[in-house]
């Protein structure tokens, strides 16, 4: 259905702030016209904005939603769960496991103002599920490992072959079976330079040339990995990629935190892209292409486009050569661009597709608006989103999704939750 959204205050990274301002978006989705006292269609629904923040929809180009399980219990205990003893692994999940746990991530980040998102884990089918239920964009990979995981979480690195082969293949059948999807597309996910052989990223390499597909991995998250890498091949992990023939415009790696000035060099040089996540990690790679994400910590975007900034400025010594406007760039058009295979912009112009959210517009935080981007990026929260667009569609009314009882999956989630705890526990 064709709709008009009345009396709102744009916020997008290609103009300035643009008060009084109408939208009006075709039955396909798309933004067709942008004005102040937009003359009303008869047919088209309406909806006045009361002056409230309506940014583009936000791009979160790193999660692995089942993650969310380990929120509030790890974070105390070392960098990743996957490497933590004690703790539910993600070898452990069933299918329907996930899920669970996937639908209450991806709809956490849904409210959070997320309408394009990464999300890679074991068993990607659930993952692309969830996020088709809900209908926001996703990329969708599977997790590609060949070192125990068991092993990993007691600090060994003992290669198993089994269960390469096992999650190549789950990789491989969700980019067959969702490739072509309007709204879900695919990545290739080796999990990262430690806990993938030489022989699992050369044949990522091998699958991206002769497909397309990006490749999305994590990178120098640990200096145990860095570590592990020069013990195993020699080289840094930045190097390790390099050898291989895989850092390019096409890699998207998370974290970069413990690289050496040689490997930001090498790394912003091939153009490669990083997925900053500066809830999780107080870093940031200067050299490269920026993106924001959370990384399943708590999917609030405007809280990593304030972290960016601080952790920016204490590594460059309180210099102040990013500011607002630039990080809602990086958590906007900057992930867009830098992900192939969907339609999101990043952007609010005609010709564009309608992905978009509303904050609440009595808000205290968000006012006064002297500058949107300011406001945004240093007081914003997830908690002022209360309506989310995508292609036309409210996914998100009134802060709650459309879509899916909202009760039935934390109800569904909390149960798998227990159990999996259960589990550890014993």
């Amino acid at each position: 259905m064709a709709f008009h959204l009345r009396n709102a205050t744009l916020v997008t990274s290609d103009s300035d702030v643009q008060t009084s301002t109408d939208l009006r978006i075709d039955d396909a989705g798309t933004i067709t016209e942008i004005g102040r006292s937009l003359a009303r269609n008869d047919g088209d629904a309406e909806m006045d904005a009361r002056g409230a923040l309506c940014l583009p929809g936000l791009v979160n180009t790193h999660n692995h939603s089942p993650l969310m399980i380990v929120r509030g219990m790890v974070e105390d205990k070392g960098f990743a769960p996957a490497y933590i003893p004690g703790v539910p692994q993600g070898h452990w999940l069933s299918e329907e496991d996930t899920l669970a746990l996937a639908r209450l991530g991806v709809m956490e980040m849904l409210c959070a103002g997320a309408t394009t998102i990464v999300d890679y884990y074991r068993c990607p089918e659930a993952l692309a599920q969830a996020a088709d239920e809900f209908g926001l964009r996703a990329m969708i990979g599977g997790r590609v490992m060949d070192m125990d995981t068991a092993a990993l979480a007691e600090g060994r690195f003992e290669r198993d072959t089994t269960l390469g082969d096992e999650t190549l293949r789950a990789a491989l059948d969700v980019i067959e079976k969702w490739d072509g999807h309007d709204r879900i597309s695919t990545i290739l996910a080796p999990h990262a330079p430690d806990s993938c052989s030489r022989d699992i990223f050369t044949e990522m390499r091998d699958i991206a040339a002769k497909t397309g597909k990006q490749v999305h991995t994590h990178l120098s998250q640990s200096q145990w990995e860095v570590d592990q890498l020069i013990a195993r091949e020699g080289m840094t992990p930045t190097e390790f990629l390099d050898d291989l023939g895989l850092l390019s415009p096409d890699l998207i790696a998370a974290h970069c935190i413990f690289m050496s000035d040689s490997d930001i060099s090498r790394f912003g040089q091939a153009n490669a892209v990083v997925a900053h996540a500066p809830i999780g990690n107080a870093s940031f790679c200067a050299a490269a292409r920026i993106t924001l994400c959370t990384d399943t910590k708590s999917a609030d975007m405007f809280e990593a486009m304030r972290m960016s900034l601080a952790t920016a400025r204490w590594r460059a010594g309180m210099s102040f050569d990013f500011n607002a406007r630039e990080v809602f760039g990086w958590a906007t058009t900057a992930g867009a661009q830098a992900l192939k295979g969907h339609d999101a912009t990043g952007m609010l112009r005609v010709g564009d597709p309608a992905d978009l959210i509303l904050l609440d517009p009595l808000a205290p935080n968000l006012h006064p608006v002297l500058d949107g981007f300011g406001i945004v990026a240093h007081s914003g929260s997830a908690a002022n989103v209360t309506n989310v667009m995508v292609q036309g569609e409210w996914l998100i009314r009134d802060r709650r999704p459309t879509r899916v009882n909202m009760e039935d999956v934390i109800t569904e989630a909390h149960a798998t939750a227990q159990k999996l705890w259960a589990r550890a526990a014993s």
